[in-house]
């Protein structure tokens, strides 16, 4: 078992460049557009002045705190009606998002002391691949299963990035099983409308993911990604092609959406 999880542990290092990271460096080296830039930016003519204004770094040395100033009270003003209309706090104490491949729609799940609420979905612009879960570096696919967020990326390439832990302990042992040494990563969810491997979300809906993400903290976050809905009809595996283990992946995928929806009531959503 020590050698098993040496050789996992080796293969979470593999993979130096993933789908999106030649786009969306994790290290703040990337420039911001002009048009992103906040829209107060007045002299500072004096000292008091400092506590009316806030002045953002220049481009490429953004914090995550430089970006919840900016977008922050923007997003609340946004989120907020949605919350509101699911009786659920803002910030809440847990988030989940749900992105479905077919449908092309990511939903929005949060909640304080209850069960989990729906909040509103987004429809996804870009995502490259098909149905099944990815396997290796360079095979363009968005990856499924449950994962967590591991970084968020105020100087993303693509406006605003958030980055997944894929590959999880779930796809390195298979990895390790079928002596795949590079399965892959840098998996993102991040702004504008192109990707290879990532969910592609557009600016707008980028800056509520990423500053509820924030505000909610990384750890509070799940993010299930799945072939299609299982509440529309069930996953199946239906070509050949796909690994052996996908009919466990897919019934862990299921369980995690279902388990999530039993408790929730239909809301108002409002996707872009």
């Amino acid at each position: 078992m020590k050698s098993t999880a040496r050789i996992i542990a080796g293969l979470a290092l593999t993979g130096l460049l993933g789908a999106c990271s030649g786009h969306k460096p994790v290290t703040a080296t990337a420039g911001r557009p002009a048009a992103l830039k906040p829209r107060i930016q007045p002299p500072l003519q004096a000292q008091s002045d400092r506590k009316m204004y806030y002045l953002p770094p220049p481009p490429g040395q953004w914090t995550v705190q430089d970006t919840l100033q900016v977008y922050g009270e923007r997003v609340k003003d946004k989120l907020g009606y949605y919350f509101a209309e699911a009786e659920v706090s803002y910030p809440p104490k847990e988030v989940v998002f749900i992105a479905l491949k077919q449908e092309k729609k990511l939903e929005l799940w949060a909640r304080d002391n209850g069960n989990f609420q729906l909040i509103r979905d987004y429809y996804i612009l870009a995502a490259s691949g098909e149905a099944g879960p990815k396997l290796r570096q360079g095979d363009r696919q968005v990856p499924e299963g449950v994962y967590r967020i591991a970084g968020l990326n105020p100087n993303s390439h693509y406006h605003l990035s958030i980055k997944l832990n894929y590959p999880n302990e779930f796809d390195l042992l298979h990895a390790w099983q079928e002596r795949r040494a590079n399965p892959g990563s840098d998996i993102f969810i991040h702004g504008k409308a192109a990707s290879v491997g990532c969910l592609a979300m557009g600016d707008e809906a980028i800056e509520e993911l990423f500053v509820l993400a924030a505000q909610v903290g990384a750890e509070n976050v799940k993010v299930v990604i799945a072939p299609h809905d299982p509440r529309v009809y069930p996953l199946q595996v239906d070509s050949e092609d796909l690994p052996p283990w996908t009919p466990e992946l897919y019934s862990l995928i299921s369980r995690e959406i279902l388990a999530l929806s039993s408790g929730g009531k239909s809301v108002k959503t409002g996707a872009f």
